[in-house]
């Protein structure tokens, strides 16, 4: 099969895909789409929002729509490493044997990923980046395709341990996920009041997976927007020496910018999202539709910004529309 074909098929499998995960999850639709996009991309995605949304039960849904095994840890602050990752035990035959933690699943959901040590947190983001865990001098691989959702519940911070920013550099996407709509609340509260279970079809195989990112990773590009993409990231990068509004503007309401690591997700980003759309390479409005949701968690604003009252997703959209106007 080539490229094209694939790709087409990939149009076609993601629209069935939404349809299924749709049989349970009402609304959320811009969440379930960017859930989709960081698993076709092959990233990590950070999910914030408060307690209630169905986070658990979507992430759930799509393992399910995709056929792939799925295995939630709730992250407490008296979680150790080994509870992760697995740990070396003693058998009847006093031979030491490796007993696999529930990192070891195509999809790993970490349930409030803030509310535990940072030496715990440490092991799930080694085996986020390197895709293996190492316990006992032993490396174990993960089974591909891997994929790790860690949520984060923004409304209460009291005993919780932050995300480093250097950590948070190894999630693609944070997304945000926002209450329903009045009309989506009472469909909601209809479909779960009542004996009235969905099943979901599983629509893709593991091998179809894998096969849908190569063919995303093997995407062209244009120059023009890899540059883009690029200028894009590099805006967010304060106290440069430049006298254009944009560099000025990064200058007074950020304190950090992002990385390189973002330039790459944006374009890996705009590859899947054009993918998705049937198109077959990306284009300036495909780097922006990830543009928030890629840079959200890699800029820090500054004191400015804060008594301004200026979010970062404003900050965001004045750099794109400074970028391309």
């Amino acid at each position: 099969m080539t490229d094209s074909e694939l790709l087409n098929k990939f149009v076609e499998q993601h629209r069935r895909l939404k349809d299924e995960v749709g049989k349970v999850i009402v609304g959320q639709d811009k969440a379930v789409e960017s859930l989709l996009l960081s698993i076709f991309t092959g990233g990590h995605c950070l999910l914030v929002g408060v307690p209630g949304l169905a986070k658990t039960l979507m992430v759930n849904t799509l393992a399910h729509a995709l056929g792939l095994s799925f295995n939630r840890i709730q992250f407490t602050p008296d979680l150790m490493p080994s509870d992760i990752t697995g740990s070396e035990i003693l058998d009847e035959n006093r031979h030491f044997q490796f007993i696999k933690g529930p990192v070891f699943a195509n999809i790993v959901l970490a349930d409030e990923i803030n509310r535990t040590p940072p030496k715990t947190q440490a092991a799930l983001l080694e085996a986020m980046q390197e895709k293996s865990v190492t316990v006992s001098g032993k490396s174990y691989r993960l089974q591909a395709p891997f994929f790790v959702l860690a949520t984060q519940n923004p409304i209460e911070q009291e005993g919780t341990y932050p995300l480093p920013e250097a950590q948070l550099d190894r999630f693609m996407l944070n997304i945000h996920i926002d209450y329903p709509t009045f009309q989506e609340e009472v469909d909601i509260v209809k479909g779960t009041t009542i004996d009235n279970s969905q099943k979901v079809s599983v629509v893709m195989s593991t091998e179809e997976i894998l096969a849908y990112q190569g063919v995303i990773r093997r995407m062209p590009v244009a120059d023009n927007v890899c540059e883009y993409a690029v200028r894009l990231a590099s805006s967010t990068r304060p106290n440069r020496d430049s006298d254009n509004t944009t560099a000025q503007y990064a200058t007074k309401y950020l304190s950090w910018g992002a990385g390189p690591r973002a330039s790459q997700y944006l374009v890996m980003g705009a590859k899947t999202h054009a993918a998705m759309q049937g198109k077959y390479s990306p284009d300036m409005e495909d780097v922006d539709a990830v543009a928030v949701e890629v840079l959200r968690h890699r800029v820090v604003r500054n004191y400015y910004a804060e008594a301004e009252g200026i979010s970062t997703e404003q900050i965001i959209h004045q750099l794109i529309g400074g970028i391309k106007y």
